[in-house]
């Protein structure tokens, strides 16, 4: 009964009488339910409510005592309680370590105004756990501006130690200086007049609107402004938010080279202040392609709205691979690096995103039904046609308004959305590996393994890797410990300086390191290395001579100079490389040189000289 401590101002006078197996049944009798409590018991329980008192119920109109004996499934109940507590909450308790995608979720919201209790409601995360982490960023003096760039395994480490519509140019040129014309005309100091506002436009472009077509789009612009009392705006902010959504229906193209019909998802996104909407074609609902869209529709809209309002689609539930987080995960990155804060919609309330599911009903009556008898043979050619009939959609006049959606969203949205990034947002992915003996990390990801560098004190720990397309962090213990460019190819992507002595010598290794080695023994050492790599006399990889020329300098330490400069000049006078047949001839020229009798050399019989007579010369066979 723990659980129920929380409501114990729902029931008076509660009586339990459970059965043998304390499972089967409970009985509450002369229950007092409060109003709140009753509506949503309702919808649990309905079989045990008499349809006028259901009635009464969801009419807002809850007498005080409306359930009498009702039968309840103790395992039922139990979950019902569980449930409603989660609700009031939320679904983690306070004192856990929480993701630190939701963490930068956290302080966006907070960025935005957010009280603690606000965001509390809105994620699923404890109101005390939001007061502690407020606490430790007022306790160490950080900025959370400063805080939304970090990646999450160094912000764990520190708290837990657009395009325009119009096609015309001179419309942006207009929607460039709108901003400018709205506040001369609203400030009285100015004393300025659309007349003025029209020569000073004209005198810097020429080439601009005339007087008439001037004088109508400021007019449309500032009465989208000012029609702030519309349907749209007691619901919504402007510019705060962006729902989006998958259609169910698909449309098609034609393969041209095999005449396959290639079926592509529709993705529909909507300003819902504006009513401002954005349509595009992508190969499937994953994950990479749902966040491609999103990153196409925002670089339509030219800026960022603070809330990306995404339905519970499928592909935010599942994971593709190994490396690749759930969606929300996925969505909450791409959040923190756009600076918008992620709330999909309740499940049980599909009311929070109507207007997006109307949008897709606009779509099928104002694109799929004017592409029905279309064929397109590629996702370019049926996107650019989607989104001219959507442009088409946005500029055309509202009913009952004198403006459109596209004059309404550039009027009182467009100047309102945070700037886009520098550059456009690429995927993250994820992956917990092992650093290797040979200082590398072995990154499998699409079928293709590669291997990137990490200093050689890391040997053994346990890596954090984060990736996307184009590069490669590597964290260990919360910490960057290295970086590198992706690459999509076996292989080895080493910096030297994370090796070892050992290893870095033998990355080093080349014939010319060996040659210039030699030239420090002795020039006759120098001549007979330089001989082992001639191309002239091998076509041989020179990789197979590193390990001869080291073990032959090697056996300058064990003999005299002079010694192994006659076995170097021997050994290259009659084409001798081989590291056995070098030592052998070093050993005998070092016990001739300490006796009296001079060193002799037999050299290995040639087999190839013209005095040389064959077999066939004692066989009788003539030679001709």
């Amino acid at each position: 009964m723990d659980y129920m401590t929380g409501f114990e101002h729902f029931f008076r006078s509660i009586s339990v009488h459970p059965t043998k197996t304390g499972l089967t049944a409970s009985f509450f009798r002369n229950i007092s339910v409060h109003s709140w409590m009753s509506c949503r018991f309702v919808t649990h329980f309905p079989e045990h409510v008499r349809s006028s008192e259901r009635k009464s119920l969801r009419l807002g109109l809850c007498p005080l005592s409306v359930f009498r004996s009702i039968p309840v499934h103790l395992r039922c109940l139990f979950s019902y309680f569980c449930a409603e507590l989660t609700h009031k909450f939320g679904t983690e308790m306070a004192g856990t370590i929480k993701d630190m995608s939701l963490i930068k979720q956290v302080l966006q919201l907070k960025q935005l105004g957010e009280s603690n209790r606000g965001i509390a409601d809105k994620l699923p995360i404890n109101k005390e756990t939001v007061n502690n982490y407020m606490k430790v960023i007022s306790f160490n003096g950080w900025k959370i501006e400063d805080l939304l760039p970090v990646d999450d395994p160094e912000l764990d480490r520190m708290f837990h130690a657009g395009s325009p519509a119009y096609t015309d140019p001179r419309m942006q040129e207009f929607l460039d200086l709108l901003p400018y014309f709205k506040r001369q005309l609203t400030d009285p100091k100015n004393h300025v007049s659309r007349q003025v506002l029209y020569e000073e436009y004209k005198a810097t472009r020429p080439s601009g609107y005339g007087k008439s077509q001037f004088y109508f789009h400021l007019k449309q612009n500032l009465v989208a402004q000012k029609d702030i009392k519309a349907v749209l705006a007691d619901t919504y902010k402007p510019g705060e938010k962006l729902m989006v959504d998958f259609a169910g229906d698909k449309l098609a193209y034609v393969d041209p080279d095999t005449g396959e019909v290639v079926k592509v998802e529709v993705f529909v996104a909507t300003m819902p202040y504006s009513d401002y909407t954005y349509v595009t074609c992508v190969p499937s609902q994953k994950t990479e392609d749902f966040l491609h869209a999103i990153r196409m529709c925002l670089e339509h809209l030219g800026g960022v709205p603070p809330i990306l309002v995404p339905d519970n689609l499928k592909s935010a539930v599942i994971r593709n691979d190994r490396h690749e987080p759930e969606l929300n995960k996925a969505l909450e990155d791409m959040g923190n690096y756009y600076h918008f804060v992620v709330l999909p919609c309740d499940p049980l309330s599909p009311t929070q995103k109507s207007l997006v599911e109307d949008k897709v009903k606009v779509c099928y009556n104002r694109i799929y039904a004017k592409l029905r008898n279309r064929t397109f043979t590629s996702p370019v050619e049926l996107n650019k046609a989607v989104w001219e009939l959507c442009n088409q959609h946005n500029q055309t006049r509202m009913q009952k308004r004198p403006y459109s959606r596209e004059e309404r969203f550039h009027a009182m949205e467009k100047g309102l959305l945070k700037p886009l990034p520098s550059e456009p947002y690429e995927m993250r992915f994820y992956a917990d590996l092992t650093v290797q003996a040979n200082c590398h990390v072995e990154l499998r990801h699409n079928k293709t393994t590669h291997f990137y560098s990490v200093p050689y004190i890391h040997v053994g720990k346990k890596a954090r890797v984060i990736f996307t397309r184009s590069w490669v962090n590597v964290y260990v213990e919360g910490k960057q410990v290295a970086s590198h460019l992706r690459s999509d190819e076996y292989g080895y992507t080493t910096t030297k300086e994370h090796m070892g002595s050992n290893c870095r010598a033998i990355m080093e290794r080349s014939a010319a390191y060996y040659v210039e080695k030699a030239k420090y023994v002795s020039p006759d050492c120098y001549e007979y290395v330089k001989e082992i790599f001639s191309p002239k006399r091998t076509n041989q990889p020179e990789e197979v001579y590193y390990k001869l020329c080291a073990s032959i300098m090697s056996l300058r330490r064990k003999y005299k100079l002079d010694v192994f400069d006659l076995t170097c000049r021997q050994c290259m006078e009659y084409r001798v490389f081989s590291y056995k047949k070098f030592e052998a001839i070093l050993k005998r020229n070092d016990l001739e040189s300490e006796s009296d009798e001079p060193a002799r050399f037999d050299a290995p019989t040639p087999t190839n000289h013209e005095n040389m007579r064959g077999s066939d010369y004692f066989s009788g066979i003539p030679i001709r």
